[in-house]
């Protein structure tokens, strides 16, 4: 498994004590990997155990990013190229799968869960040679959340049985469509006009359809759709910045709470880590550091989404920071790089324009974060206009 990096625990069993002459499981000796995360159960290390007709792999087909989702921002997570790594060690027969950290939290209220269910499964399907009663047992003789991991255990024994009727109870039931490129148009912009009107009103929600109607109608002349679909969704990217007023209206939403409502039984209450700009400390970098607010927040997030009028107004309380200042001026900025498209968009330098129009997807993050990825896609913003403005030429071949 992998929280903090790549962990391994290796565990022998014998009948008696002198069967055991080694503290780790020996190359292609595995007789069951479980794998509680494929990134970790596919690597050099873990794989050089397996072999094809004799290792099993229980494998949790959830992945946790590794430091490399920290370091690259479009980093992609590789559990299904990892999967297939390890059916290709062990066969499709050697493999046993399930989303486990799903099932854990939303059948457990906790991921902390996925090990025991992923022993209750491998278990159950025959892997183990042990006892039920002696699994049991080390549960209870552990004395932390016995009945909670006994159930865990349990649900892992179901999804190596009847792993549908458990999926059916975790797994969205939603089908997702592919539409064209013409109605993923259509559609990209209805979505974010509706959601910008709940954002800050109808006028701002128009504003964006408009410029987003300009650029779809000089691109159709071109028969073309990509620059309209990139400039649909990176001005919303930019128009639907997360400030105070936003952060308030989400956690006021009611689908929040009853998202929250479906993961957890019983009492809970819940604490918000945040960092104001107006209240929350620095560290020794001047970056704003998070801090925890109890229950009550949930009274001043109700008073906050109301006044979301006063978003960018002289009266707006936030609107003073650097971070507001900032957003704001990339709307402007990004609007006034897509008026000077229009004004010469021809298929020449179509596709120098989708480049400019991708721009923002370079900017991620918030706080100290997001301005440091605004610094640097500022300096291929600027490439890019370049780029557009002076179109190089393809060179002529003279035939001989």
């Amino acid at each position: 498994a992998q929280k903090g990096g790549a962990t391994w625990s290796h565990v022998l069993i014998g009948a008696n004590q002198d069967d055991i002459r080694t503290t780790r499981v020996g190359m292609a000796g595995a007789d069951l990997i479980i794998g509680c995360d494929p990134i970790v159960a596919a690597g050099k290390e873990t794989v050089l155990r397996m072999r094809e007709g004799r290792t099993h792999v229980a494998l949790n087909s959830y992945s946790t990013p590794t430091a490399a989702f920290v370091h690259n921002a479009n980093w992609q997570n590789p559990a299904d190229a990892c999967a297939a790594e390890i059916v290709k060690a062990v066969g499709v027969a050697g493999v046993g799968a399930f989303n486990a950290d799903a099932a854990s939290t939303k059948l457990m209220g906790d991921s902390i869960y996925t090990n025991p269910m992923m022993l209750g499964y491998a278990w159950q399907k025959g892997w183990i040679p042990l006892e039920y009663a002696s699994l049991m047992r080390a549960i209870e003789l552990n004395a932390v959340a016995v009945d909670n991991n006994k159930t865990a255990f349990e649900w892992g024994r179901r999804a190596a049985h009847d792993l549908p009727s458990v999926e059916k109870l975790f797994a969205s039931a939603q089908v997702i469509a592919m539409p064209t490129a013409r109605q993923s148009l259509a559609d990209l912009v209805a979505k974010r006009v509706a959601f910008l009107t709940d954002y800050q009103n109808a006028a701002y929600a128009q504003a964006y359809e408009t410029l987003v109607n300009r650029v779809e109608q000089a691109e159709s002349a071109l028969g073309k759709t990509l620059l309209s679909q990139n400039v649909a969704r990176y001005l919303f990217k930019l128009m639907a910045y997360k400030d105070e007023y936003e952060v308030a209206r989400l956690h006021t939403d009611r689908s929040f709470h009853d998202k929250v409502g479906a993961m957890f039984e019983g009492d809970f209450k819940l604490n918000y880590h945040l960092a104001p700009p107006l209240m929350a400390k620095k560290n020794d970098k001047g970056e704003l550091q998070k801090q925890a607010f109890g229950p009550w927040m949930l009274s001043a997030f109700r008073v906050l989404a109301r006044l979301k009028g006063l978003r960018g107004t002289a009266l707006d309380p936030f609107g003073r920071t650097e971070e507001r200042r900032m957003e704001r001026a990339l709307i402007k900025q990004y609007e006034a790089s897509i008026e000077e498209l229009l004004q010469t968009l021809d298929a020449g330098n179509h596709a120098a324009a989708v480049e400019v129009a991708r721009i923002p997807e370079l900017i991620k993050g918030y706080g100290h974060v997001k301005a440091r990825h605004l610094k640097q896609a500022q300096v291929q913003w600027a490439e890019a206009m370049r780029a557009f403005r002076h179109p190089v030429s393809a060179p002529h071949r003279i035939a001989a």
